[in-house]
């Protein structure tokens, strides 16, 4: 009989695992002191909730990406959330026509903030093959986007790429930035208040 030899397995274990970095700051025997804005910005960065607006084939591809092979909750976004209130990340895939625009405004009004925004695929990113009257040529005609993902429709890879993306957006992004002149005339160009 041999023995078996599980430390080995152990140890490569600890080494295949990543841990999140810790903010900036100061530590010392028993304290750490980082500053407000940075553990804010990892606390949102761990816990985006998508709201999913899904009108054609890459609505198909998220949940590909939603389910076990892929699993996006391992980037703390697995709760998804159908209503407006309680999300923090609108993610528009597919084709938006120009009646839906005014629509998907007010899915993006009703958000709280801070609020990011997914562009998925070509439809939602630049009107895609769907150069027509009645289709809109990208939904950053209508609301501001963050991230896009590019494909037709996008691979999962893709879509978790853009959250990583999106992620990196929200960790590094100042509490203030929201009440800032630049963002307020942002808002305003789209004819949000």
């Amino acid at each position: 009989m041999r023995p078996v030899q599980y430390n080995v397995k152990v140890k490569k274990l600890e080494n295949d695992i990543s841990m999140a970095d810790m903010p900036e700051g100061y530590m010392g025997e028993g304290f750490f002191a980082s500053s407000m804005d940075k553990i804010i910005g990892l606390a949102r960065k761990n816990s985006l909730w998508p709201m999913p607006f899904a009108t054609s084939c890459c609505g198909i591809e998220f949940m590909c990406t939603m389910a076990s092979h892929y699993d996006i909750g391992r980037y703390g976004s697995e709760r998804l959330a159908f209503t407006p209130r309680q999300c923090d990340l609108l993610m528009v895939m597919g084709t938006i026509s120009k009646k839906m625009g005014p629509v998907l405004r007010q899915v993006y009004i009703q958000m709280a903030e801070p609020r990011w925004v997914l562009a998925v695929g070509a439809c939602a990113s630049s009107g895609g093959i769907f150069d027509s009257y009645s289709v809109l040529q990208g939904i950053d005609q209508v609301v501001p986007v963050d991230v896009y993902v590019p494909g037709c429709p996008p691979r999962p890879e893709a879509f978790l790429d853009g959250l990583m993306r999106i992620q990196d957006l929200v960790g590094k992004e100042s509490l203030r930035r929201r009440n800032s002149d630049h963002y307020k005339a942002l808002l305003e160009s789209y004819g949000i208040q």
